[in-house]
Order: C-alpha cells, then structure tokens, then sequence
C-alpha cells in the first residue's frame, strides 16, 4: 500500500503536458490555458488623464477665490491643445491631461460662469491624475504561460489591444464505466441491477476542469467489449479514466484487457479512504487512470488524484490547488490506518472563521453526500481527530476548477 502523497505525485508525474496550441479569439478563450507568455506592448494609461471630471490647471496657478479663463473643453477622446499658464482646460473623466497642466480640480470644487471658473478649495498638486504607465509599461510580463484564462486576464488582454492568445489545445478525454450490473438512467432495470452515475459524474467533473469529453463508454464485463471500448478510447483522447473492474476478482478484466492491448498497468493501494484501488495504465502512450467503482470513492479519488494530472497534461503552471487549515465540527472523534478524507461543508462562523461541518454518514455509499458537502477533510493516518481541531480542507471550488 503506498501512501496518498505518493499516488499523488506519481499520477501527476504521469500527465505529461500535449503541447500542442491554436490561437484563438479573445471572445472564446475563457476557461483555455495560455500556451505563451504575453508581455505588454502598450504603457496603460497610455498619456496622462483625469480621474474625475473638473478642470486641468498648473497648481502654481490657484489662489483662494482665483478665476480662471477656460482655454477649451476635452472630453474623452479628444488631444486638448497645450494650455496657457493663468488658464483652465474643463476636463471630464478619462480626458488627456493637456501638456502644462500637472492637477485637476475636481468641478464640485469650482464655480463655472460666462467661461470662466472659479477655484474654491486649494488643490493638491498632481492630484486626480492618473499617470502614464501607471498601470501597466511596455515590456512588463503581464500573463505567465500555463495561466488559466479568466474573464480578468481577458479584460487585461483587451487593454493592451491583443485580439487573439496562443492556447494549448483542449485535453480530449474519454470516461469508460464497467459492469453487468449497470443500466444507463432512463433505461428499464433489472431486481439486480443499479443505475449507472459514473459516467455523467466524471463527464462532468472532466468539463468542469476544462477538458472536452470526446466518448463516456460503458463496457459489460467481457474482455473483448472491454478491448473494444479501450481501443476507441485511446485512439481518440488524450486521457483516459475507467472506473470500476481493475481490483482483482473474477470479474475485474480491466487489467488483463490493457495488457492484451500491449498496455502496461501498475495497480496500487493507496492509503486513502474512501479510493484504496487505483490504477495507472498506458496503452501507445496515453495514459489512462483506472478508478474504483463506488461512485464515492471515485469522485474522491478524481478530485485528489486525477485532477492535478489534468490540469498538469492541460500544460497548467499551478496543478495542486491551495490546501487550507481550517476546523473541524464533528459529533465523534475520527481515526484510521488510512488518510481519511471526510466529506465535509464549510461555513463561517462567529468571529469570521471558517469551519466544517462533517456529514453524518461516511459510508461510501452515500451518494447524497456529495452536493453537501462543499468539499474534503484529511485526517491524517492513525491519528485521532476530535471536534474542534484543524485539518486540511480540499476545496472542491479550487480542486474541481
């Protein structure tokens, strides 16, 4: 049995990033990872302007009650000419700073007549400019290759003029359920049958993750319908994640049907519970991780195992999303020889800490448990953990994104 932190490691290791990229619009690029680093061309703001709407004058130009002559008026958009010592440029938010000017007077501060303005509060010299370069100067690296594009980092890009990024391409997946006993929702079953939840749930986590989902398969427990569905499977994406049939009853073929395919499979027991058996396999190099079958279990070992190996073969920088201590609210006190991971729901309490709520039952086949909780508690191997103490929390926001 090797340890969680291990089977971790060694399945993000696996995730060898695609490589290859396209180029896309800015409109389509949300959710795409950056394939290269982008670097300013452009000072933000480009030329000195207002931060308010008022009046543009040199400070050595105020005195208590000073009336000034207004030269123009510039609004956004507009190149105000240079202005002339002992004069005014009326100015609205956004506008050019004229040359000469170095403050703005904002106009709640101003009395405006027959075009002229009268100064009522003494100005601060530079105030309610916004400098050139401020924000950003020509050469700056603005975005990190291996970023995940959000609606921030486009309004960034946008900024800069850029129309089009450089994106690796979408990480093709493929999900294969296995089992005789398993009917697709919809479908009439039998006394001995169960619906099949995998299939939508890893589809689903693997959308969340930014992966295109190009086959959810399901298998009966036959090796040659097994070879079948991996074939196809490995032809068409990128990864692959099975779940169900790869512990070793008469039954698990999973095994036995990547090694007739000229795969290679090392099974593991990992020191985790719920998600011992875990398997990673490679058929023509792609990879493929083999999952539990309880519905629980593999969604614990999808959001802890197998989504750093995605976001790592995405070609992401950050694979292994922030962990934070936080406290735990148990009515019994938890051990085990395994790491255990508590289905658990975060709240803020009095005071403003966060703290987490384990749900009642920890089976894992408690399904309802899983759109509870908002994510999941390590407890450490062989340690008793009581009501009141930290632990690790894995946010599924962070970990499933």
């Amino acid at each position: 049995m090797i340890s969680f932190d291990d089977a971790q490691q060694r399945l993000a290791d696996a995730g060898v990033p695609i490589g290859t990229t396209e180029h896309v619009p800015l409109t389509q690029a949300a959710g795409r990872i950056l394939a290269e680093v982008v670097v300013a061309t452009l000072d933000l703001p480009p030329a000195d302007n207002s931060a308010m709407d008022g009046y543009a004058i040199r400070a050595t130009d105020f005195q208590p009650g000073v009336v000034l002559p207004i030269q123009e008026r510039s609004f956004a958009g507009d190149k105000p000419q240079p202005l002339t010592p002992g004069h005014a440029t009326r100015l609205f938010t956004g506008s050019i700073i004229p040359i000469g000017a170095d403050t703005v007077i904002m106009q709640e501060d101003t009395e405006e007549a027959d075009g002229e303005v009268k100064l009522l509060v003494a100005p601060r010299p530079g105030q309610h400019v916004r400098k050139r370069g401020e924000d950003t100067t020509t050469g700056r690296e603005l975005i990190a290759a291996g970023t995940l594009l959000t609606a921030a980092h486009l309004t960034l890009l946008a900024s800069q003029g850029v129309a089009t990024v450089t994106v690796f391409t979408r990480l093709r997946m493929g999900i294969l359920t296995t089992g005789d006993e398993l009917v697709a929702p919809g479908e009439p079953r039998g006394e001995a049958q169960i619906y099949n939840s995998n299939g939508v749930m890893l589809a689903t986590l693997a959308t969340g993750l930014g992966a295109e989902v190009v086959h959810v398969l399901h298998a009966i427990d036959t090796k040659e319908d097994l070879q079948r569905a991996l074939r196809t499977l490995v032809d068409d994406c990128d990864l692959v994640v099975s779940v169900g049939g790869v512990s070793v009853g008469e039954r698990d073929l999973v095994k036995p049907a990547i090694e007739d395919l000229g795969g290679t499979l090392d099974l593991w027991k990992v020191k985790m519970k719920p998600g011992k058996p875990v398997a990673l396999a490679h058929i023509d190099d792609t990879p493929i991780v083999c999952l539990p079958g309880n519905p629980v279990s593999a969604f614990a070992v999808f959001t802890l195992l197998v989504s750093p190996l995605i976001r790592r073969r995405q070609g992401r920088a950050d694979i292994f999303p922030a962990v934070y201590a936080q406290t735990l609210r148990t009515e019994q006190p938890h051990q085990d020889d395994r790491e255990e991971f508590l289905r658990v729901r975060a709240s803020t309490a009095t005071g403003g800490n966060v703290e987490l709520t384990a749900f009642g039952q920890q089976g894992s086949g408690i399904i309802s448990s899983l759109p509870w909780a908002s994510g999941l508690a390590r407890i450490p191997a062989g340690t008793a953990v009581y009501d009141g103490e930290k632990v690790a929390y894995y946010d599924f926001s962070r970990w499933l994104a």
